[in-house]
């Protein structure tokens, strides 16, 4: 099982974050763009990628922000097509978490993989203050929205639209493939219990890694369930998010 390894091992400064590995480590210290949150530090596949309390992913090396399953609009959606009445605020409260993080990590280029918004209807109806708010952290970004089973994408938004994404060494996509390597993907909503709380969590493993949702009001997959256990290895981990993100053996 990969053994988690100090600051000082590395030798990194960042006391705020903490660290694993799943490929040999690097001799560099963090590149210009770290974040000084309470992060966590993973070692995979040659690359320090930082999970982030918020649910997002950073590549520093490359001032990448990675983020999945925003679901813009499920209010809307939902009261849309007769559900529960939620409140209205789900888009704005995620949008400020993205531009916070934006700001933190001056990511320059953006990842978001896949049911960015709740369904079509959602994409065409998202309010002005959103659009032009959503259109402003777009702007001077390389932004690729990856394809997802709620939305094929919004169409009339800034930005490019992919079914995946290969920025060596990773792909990125929306649902995990059993076979592939080096695999960064969302569409499960992996969540795993702590102390009798769950979480939103990353797993992670050698082979791949699964974002938390991004997005406010959304549910989640427990990570014992069938779906995650048959693809992620027995020595995954689970990366809790919250006020610090935090690594624990993935609870199956």
């Amino acid at each position: 099982m990969p053994k988690p390894v100090g600051a000082c091992a590395r030798g990194e400064t960042n006391a705020c974050a903490k660290h694993s590995i799943f490929s040999p480590p690097l001799a560099a210290s963090p590149p210009p763009g770290h974040t000084s949150a309470m992060h966590h530090a993973l070692f995979f596949h040659g690359e320090t990628l930082h999970l982030l309390p918020s649910g997002a992913l950073s590549w520093p090396a490359r001032r990448l922000l990675a983020v999945s399953d925003l679901h813009f609009g499920k209010s809307e959606r939902l009261a849309r097509r007769g559900g529960s009445l939620l409140p209205p605020y789900e888009t704005l409260a995620t949008l400020e978490k993205l531009d916070r993080d934006l700001e933190a990590t001056s990511a320059d280029t953006v990842i978001c993989l896949g049911d960015s918004f709740d369904d079509l209807a959602a994409a065409d109806g998202i309010d002005e203050t959103s659009r032009l708010w959503l259109a402003r952290l777009i702007a001077g970004r390389d932004w690729t929205w990856i394809t997802g089973n709620h939305d094929p994408g919004p169409i009339e938004i800034g930005g490019s639209h992919r079914a995946q994404l290969h920025l060596a060494p990773f792909t990125f996509r929306h649902i995990a493939e059993p076979a592939e390597r080096a695999e960064i993907s969302g569409h499960y909503h992996p969540k795993a219990r702590l102390a009798g709380r769950s979480r939103p969590c990353f797993l992670a493993d050698a082979a791949r890694m699964i974002l938390p949702a991004y997005g406010a009001y959304t549910g989640g997959l427990h990570s014992g369930h069938a779906a995650l256990t048959a693809l992620m290895a027995l020595d995954a981990l689970a990366i809790l998010t919250g006020s610090r993100a935090l690594a624990i053996p993935m609870p199956r």
